[in-house]
Protein backbone atom coordinates (compact mmCIF):
# COMPACT_ATOMS: atom_id res chain seq x y z
CA UNK A 1 0.00 0.00 0.00
CA UNK A 2 2.68 1.91 0.68
CA UNK A 3 4.58 2.56 -2.61
CA UNK A 4 1.89 3.56 -4.58
CA UNK A 5 0.85 6.38 -2.42
CA UNK A 6 3.71 7.97 -2.75
CA UNK A 7 4.14 6.97 -6.57
CA UNK A 8 0.78 8.92 -7.10
CA UNK A 9 1.57 11.59 -4.85
CA UNK A 10 4.76 12.68 -6.12
CA UNK A 11 3.20 13.93 -9.39
CA UNK A 12 -0.01 15.64 -7.50
CA UNK A 13 1.89 16.95 -4.49
CA UNK A 14 0.87 20.64 -2.88
CA UNK A 15 4.27 21.96 -2.13
CA UNK A 16 2.76 24.42 0.92
CA UNK A 17 1.13 21.08 2.10
CA UNK A 18 4.28 19.06 2.46
CA UNK A 19 5.08 19.74 6.34
CA UNK A 20 1.59 18.50 6.78
CA UNK A 21 2.00 15.66 4.65
CA UNK A 22 4.85 14.26 6.70
CA UNK A 23 3.40 14.24 9.86
CA UNK A 24 0.44 12.88 8.54
CA UNK A 25 2.63 10.08 6.97
CA UNK A 26 4.71 9.52 9.35
CA UNK A 27 1.87 8.85 12.20
CA UNK A 28 0.44 6.66 9.88
CA UNK A 29 3.17 4.40 8.99
CA UNK A 30 3.86 4.14 13.01
CA UNK A 31 0.22 2.51 13.35
CA UNK A 32 0.68 0.13 10.74
CA UNK A 33 4.31 -0.47 10.56
CA UNK A 34 4.65 -3.60 12.98
CA UNK A 35 8.42 -3.16 13.08
CA UNK A 36 11.24 -0.75 13.78
CA UNK A 37 12.84 -1.65 10.14
CA UNK A 38 9.12 -0.97 8.40
CA UNK A 39 9.02 2.55 9.85
CA UNK A 40 12.64 3.19 8.85
CA UNK A 41 12.34 2.45 5.27
CA UNK A 42 8.96 4.28 5.52
CA UNK A 43 10.88 7.60 6.57
CA UNK A 44 13.70 7.01 4.29
CA UNK A 45 11.38 6.33 1.09
CA UNK A 46 9.12 9.45 2.05
CA UNK A 47 12.78 11.64 2.26
CA UNK A 48 13.27 10.62 -1.35
CA UNK A 49 9.68 11.38 -1.96
CA UNK A 50 10.29 14.97 -0.50
CA UNK A 51 13.46 15.57 -2.78
CA UNK A 52 11.07 14.51 -5.98
CA UNK A 53 8.41 17.08 -5.20
CA UNK A 54 10.99 20.24 -4.48
CA UNK A 55 12.57 19.56 -7.90
CA UNK A 56 8.68 22.15 -9.04
CA UNK A 57 7.59 22.20 -12.56
CA UNK A 58 8.30 18.97 -14.78
CA UNK A 59 11.18 19.90 -17.17
CA UNK A 60 10.27 20.22 -20.93
CA UNK A 61 12.57 17.87 -23.24
CA UNK A 62 12.70 19.23 -26.72
CA UNK A 63 13.62 16.10 -29.58
CA UNK A 64 14.26 16.40 -33.07
CA UNK A 65 16.68 15.84 -35.97
CA UNK A 66 19.14 18.40 -36.66
CA UNK A 67 17.79 20.72 -39.34
CA UNK A 68 14.19 20.13 -38.01
CA UNK A 69 13.40 23.32 -36.52
CA UNK A 70 14.15 23.04 -32.86
CA UNK A 71 16.29 25.35 -32.26
CA UNK A 72 14.43 28.71 -33.81
CA UNK A 73 11.32 26.96 -32.27
CA UNK A 74 12.96 27.53 -28.43
CA UNK A 75 13.94 30.77 -29.24
CA UNK A 76 11.23 32.20 -30.05
CA UNK A 77 9.58 30.52 -26.43
CA UNK A 78 12.49 31.83 -24.31
CA UNK A 79 11.91 35.41 -26.25
CA UNK A 80 8.13 35.69 -25.65
CA UNK A 81 8.21 33.99 -21.80
CA UNK A 82 11.63 35.10 -20.89
CA UNK A 83 11.16 34.72 -16.91
CA UNK A 84 9.74 31.35 -17.37
CA UNK A 85 11.99 28.79 -19.25
CA UNK A 86 15.39 28.53 -18.31
CA UNK A 87 17.55 26.14 -20.66
CA UNK A 88 19.65 23.78 -19.74
CA UNK A 89 23.35 24.42 -21.23
CA UNK A 90 24.71 20.40 -22.72
CA UNK A 91 27.89 19.50 -22.53
CA UNK A 92 29.59 18.43 -26.05
CA UNK A 93 33.14 17.13 -27.37
CA UNK A 94 32.51 18.59 -30.59
CA UNK A 95 33.93 21.68 -31.73
CA UNK A 96 32.24 25.30 -31.41
CA UNK A 97 30.59 26.00 -34.78
CA UNK A 98 30.74 29.62 -35.82
CA UNK A 99 28.75 32.28 -33.45
CA UNK A 100 28.87 29.83 -30.89
CA UNK A 101 29.68 30.33 -27.13
CA UNK A 102 30.96 28.56 -24.79
CA UNK A 103 28.59 28.01 -21.59
CA UNK A 104 25.93 29.45 -23.14
CA UNK A 105 25.42 27.27 -26.47
CA UNK A 106 27.03 24.38 -25.22
CA UNK A 107 29.95 23.16 -22.50
CA UNK A 108 32.76 22.63 -25.33
CA UNK A 109 35.12 19.72 -23.28
CA UNK A 110 37.44 17.65 -24.44
CA UNK A 111 36.76 13.50 -24.57
CA UNK A 112 39.15 13.36 -21.39
CA UNK A 113 36.97 15.36 -19.42
CA UNK A 114 33.68 14.15 -20.52
CA UNK A 115 34.52 10.80 -20.20
CA UNK A 116 35.87 11.81 -16.85
CA UNK A 117 32.72 13.58 -15.90
CA UNK A 118 30.24 10.16 -17.08
CA UNK A 119 32.59 8.20 -14.91
CA UNK A 120 31.97 10.39 -11.49
CA UNK A 121 28.01 9.98 -12.53
CA UNK A 122 27.45 13.91 -13.37
CA UNK A 123 25.03 13.16 -16.08
CA UNK A 124 21.67 12.27 -16.14
CA UNK A 125 22.10 11.42 -20.02
CA UNK A 126 24.97 10.63 -22.54
CA UNK A 127 24.77 10.08 -26.23
CA UNK A 128 27.36 9.63 -29.19
CA UNK A 129 25.87 11.54 -32.20
CA UNK A 130 28.05 11.80 -35.38
CA UNK A 131 31.02 10.74 -33.90
CA UNK A 132 30.63 13.05 -30.74
CA UNK A 133 29.91 13.20 -27.49
CA UNK A 134 26.74 14.79 -25.59
CA UNK A 135 25.27 15.29 -22.00
CA UNK A 136 22.87 16.84 -19.87
CA UNK A 137 24.63 17.07 -16.53
CA UNK A 138 22.64 17.32 -13.37
CA UNK A 139 24.20 20.28 -12.38
CA UNK A 140 22.91 21.94 -15.73
CA UNK A 141 19.22 20.90 -14.63
CA UNK A 142 19.51 22.07 -11.01
CA UNK A 143 20.75 25.01 -12.01
CA UNK A 144 17.39 25.91 -13.74
CA UNK A 145 15.47 24.48 -11.16
CA UNK A 146 16.93 26.25 -8.55
CA UNK A 147 15.61 30.25 -10.53
CA UNK A 148 11.93 28.71 -10.09
CA UNK A 149 12.10 28.03 -14.02
CA UNK A 150 11.08 25.12 -16.02
CA UNK A 151 13.90 23.67 -17.52
CA UNK A 152 14.21 22.95 -20.79
CA UNK A 153 16.64 20.20 -22.44
CA UNK A 154 17.24 19.81 -26.20
CA UNK A 155 18.71 16.09 -26.43
CA UNK A 156 19.03 13.70 -28.71
CA UNK A 157 16.87 10.53 -29.24
CA UNK A 158 19.10 8.19 -27.30
CA UNK A 159 19.20 11.31 -24.20
CA UNK A 160 15.53 10.88 -24.29
CA UNK A 161 15.14 7.13 -23.85
CA UNK A 162 17.74 7.51 -20.47
CA UNK A 163 15.62 10.50 -18.72
CA UNK A 164 12.43 8.63 -19.62
CA UNK A 165 13.88 6.04 -17.15
CA UNK A 166 14.74 8.91 -14.63
CA UNK A 167 12.93 10.57 -11.46
CA UNK A 168 12.85 13.91 -13.71
CA UNK A 169 8.83 12.91 -15.29
CA UNK A 170 9.17 15.29 -18.08
CA UNK A 171 7.08 16.78 -20.69
CA UNK A 172 8.73 15.11 -23.69
CA UNK A 173 8.54 17.00 -27.22
CA UNK A 174 9.11 15.46 -30.44
CA UNK A 175 9.92 18.24 -34.12
CA UNK A 176 9.14 16.59 -36.74
CA UNK A 177 10.41 18.33 -40.11
CA UNK A 178 8.34 18.17 -43.59
CA UNK A 179 10.60 15.48 -45.31
CA UNK A 180 13.96 13.65 -45.18
CA UNK A 181 14.54 16.38 -48.27
CA UNK A 182 13.60 19.32 -46.89
CA UNK A 183 16.08 18.23 -43.70
CA UNK A 184 18.62 17.63 -46.21
CA UNK A 185 18.40 21.10 -48.37
CA UNK A 186 17.68 22.89 -44.79
CA UNK A 187 21.92 21.02 -43.86
CA UNK A 188 23.07 21.94 -47.16
CA UNK A 189 22.21 25.50 -46.84
CA UNK A 190 23.91 25.74 -42.92
CA UNK A 191 27.66 25.20 -45.19
CA UNK A 192 28.94 23.32 -41.89
CA UNK A 193 28.89 20.01 -43.32
CA UNK A 194 30.99 17.62 -45.12
CA UNK A 195 29.43 15.39 -47.67
CA UNK A 196 30.21 12.63 -45.36
CA UNK A 197 28.93 14.23 -42.30
CA UNK A 198 25.93 15.20 -43.90
CA UNK A 199 25.14 11.24 -45.18
CA UNK A 200 25.64 10.53 -41.47
CA UNK A 201 23.42 13.22 -40.37
CA UNK A 202 20.50 12.26 -42.67
CA UNK A 203 20.73 8.81 -42.00
CA UNK A 204 20.88 9.61 -38.29
CA UNK A 205 17.95 11.69 -38.89
CA UNK A 206 15.53 8.67 -40.66
CA UNK A 207 16.03 6.62 -37.54
CA UNK A 208 15.33 9.76 -35.18
CA UNK A 209 11.65 10.51 -37.63
CA UNK A 210 10.65 6.50 -36.96
CA UNK A 211 11.46 6.99 -33.09
CA UNK A 212 9.74 10.10 -32.88
CA UNK A 213 7.04 9.11 -34.95
CA UNK A 214 6.22 5.56 -32.76
CA UNK A 215 3.70 6.22 -30.71
CA UNK A 216 3.63 6.63 -26.90
CA UNK A 217 7.55 7.68 -27.16
CA UNK A 218 6.56 11.29 -26.98
CA UNK A 219 3.69 13.54 -25.17
CA UNK A 220 3.33 15.57 -28.69
CA UNK A 221 4.63 15.68 -32.26
CA UNK A 222 5.20 19.23 -33.55
CA UNK A 223 5.27 19.06 -37.18
CA UNK A 224 7.42 21.79 -38.58
CA UNK A 225 6.01 22.26 -41.82
CA UNK A 226 5.52 26.23 -41.38
CA UNK A 227 7.44 28.24 -38.18
CA UNK A 228 4.35 29.95 -37.18
CA UNK A 229 2.35 26.75 -37.41
CA UNK A 230 4.55 24.64 -35.64
CA UNK A 231 5.21 27.38 -33.16
CA UNK A 232 1.63 28.17 -32.05
CA UNK A 233 1.35 24.19 -31.69
CA UNK A 234 4.26 24.35 -29.10
CA UNK A 235 2.98 27.23 -27.24
CA UNK A 236 -0.93 25.68 -27.30
CA UNK A 237 0.27 22.19 -25.82
CA UNK A 238 3.52 23.89 -23.06
CA UNK A 239 0.47 26.71 -22.06
CA UNK A 240 -2.07 23.63 -21.28
CA UNK A 241 0.42 21.58 -18.98
CA UNK A 242 1.53 24.36 -17.13
CA UNK A 243 -2.22 25.25 -16.66
CA UNK A 244 -2.65 21.52 -15.01
CA UNK A 245 0.34 21.18 -13.28
CA UNK A 246 -1.09 24.50 -11.64
CA UNK A 247 -3.97 23.22 -11.12
CA UNK A 248 -2.63 20.32 -9.83
CA UNK A 249 -0.12 21.16 -7.59
CA UNK A 250 -0.54 24.73 -6.50
CA UNK A 251 2.11 25.90 -8.39
CA UNK A 252 0.81 29.63 -8.95
CA UNK A 253 0.86 30.25 -4.88
CA UNK A 254 4.31 27.77 -4.98
CA UNK A 255 6.42 29.31 -8.12
CA UNK A 256 4.08 32.16 -9.04
CA UNK A 257 6.69 33.57 -11.84
CA UNK A 258 6.32 30.50 -13.87
CA UNK A 259 2.47 30.80 -14.34
CA UNK A 260 2.29 34.85 -14.74
CA UNK A 261 4.06 34.86 -18.02
CA UNK A 262 0.41 33.46 -19.47
CA UNK A 263 -1.71 36.01 -17.58
CA UNK A 264 -4.07 33.09 -17.11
Amino acid sequence: MFAPFIRISTRYFTLTSLQSAERNLCNYLQKVSETHQTFVCGKRAFTQFKKMVKQGPRPLVICGPSGSGKSTLLKRLFKEFPETFGFSVSHTTRKPRPGEENAVHYHFVSVEDMQHAIENGEFIETAVFSGNMYGTSKRAVENVQKQGKVCVLDIEIEGVKQVRNSTLNPLLVFINPPSIEELERRLRGRNTETEESLQKRLNTAKCEIQYGNTPGNFDVIIHNVTLKKAYQELRDFIVKELETQRDEDDFEQATPQIINPYKI
